[in-house]
């Protein structure tokens, strides 16, 4: 069993950043893809970003593109989600999650093939 920890929630103003952290408890840290997915009130779940198990691999939905980063250290067992020029539709509770049993180089978009999930961690963005 693998276990999710997300940082405590944030508030932060239209336009400011703010930086996510999962820690995982699982021992082959290196072995999992990981990602990021948020709900927003009212709104299904949606995919943000994931990265593959090497590290080197990402994918970004597109109104998170070229404001999110997602990242990986692997001596911490943390993944991690940068958030800069936050606009008040990325308010939503994120959660982090990380999949099993995967190839090293690829990024995996569906939700429901993740094995692990976080509690949730609630982002707001004040406008």
């Amino acid at each position: 069993q693998v276990q999710l920890v997300e940082s405590e929630r944030g508030v932060v103003q239209a336009g400011g950043s703010l930086r996510l952290a999962c820690a995982s408890s699982a021992l082959a840290f290196r072995s999992y893809a990981m990602g990021w997915f948020r709900q927003a009130p009212g709104k299904e779940r949606e995919t943000v970003a994931v990265v593959s198990a090497s590290g080197g691999n990402t994918y970004y939905t597109d109104s998170v593109k070229g404001r999110f980063t997602i990242s990986r250290d692997s001596a911490k067992n943390t993944v991690y989600l940068q958030m800069n020029s936050l606009k008040p539709e990325d308010t939503a509770v994120y959660y982090c999650a990380a999949k099993g049993s995967v190839s090293y180089y690829n990024v995996y978009t569906s939700q429901r093939s993740y094995d692990y999930w976080g509690q949730g961690t609630q982002v707001t963005v004040s406008s």
